[in-house]
C-alpha cells in the first residue's frame, strides 16, 4: 500500500502564495508521474500539474505562468508552488502519484486533499 502525506495548503490573500508538498510512503519500488490535481465546490475534479520522473511537466492553461510543480525523486515528493494566486484557485488540491510497487505491479494513488482558500 502507498500512502501520500500532503501539506501546505491554508487560507491566503489574492496575489500571495503558497506551496504545497506532498509525500509518497510505503510499498514503492519506483515512481514515475506524479502530480496534483483539484477540485472546487460544484465543479469536476482538474489537473493542475503533472511531472515526470525526467522532469517533463505539464501544466493547466489557468496555472500556467503561476505555478511551478517539482519534484525530489530521492524523497519521493512532489512540489506546488502556487503565486498571484487567485480566488478562482481555491479549491481541494490532491497529489496523486503513479508507479511500480516492490511486487513490479503499477499503482495509482491519490492524497486526501489539502484546502486552498483565496480571498478576494
Amino acid at each position: 500500500q502507498v500512502q501520500l502525506a500532503e501539506s501546505g495548503g491554508g487560507l491566503v490573500q489574492a496575489g500571495r502564495s503558497l506551496r504545497l508538498s506532498c509525500s509518497a510512503s510505503g510499498n514503492i519500488l519506483s515512481i514515475s508521474t506524479m502530480g496534483w490535481y483539484r477540485q472546487a465546490p460544484g465543479k469536476q475534479r482538474e489537473l493542475v500539474a503533472t511531472i515526470t520522473s525526467s522532469g517533463n511537466t505539464n501544466y493547466a492553461d489557468s496555472v500556467k505562468g503561476r505555478f511551478t510543480i517539482s519534484r525530489d525523486n530521492p524523497r519521493n515528493t512532489v512540489f506546488l508552488q502556487m503565486n498571484n494566486l487567485k480566488p478562482e484557485d481555491t479549491a481541494v488540491y490532491n497529489c496523486n502519484v503513479d508507479g511500480l510497487n516492490k511486487a513490479f505491479r503499477s499503482f495509482t494513488s491519490y492524497g486526501r486533499g489539502t484546502q486552498v482558500t483565496v480571498s478576494s
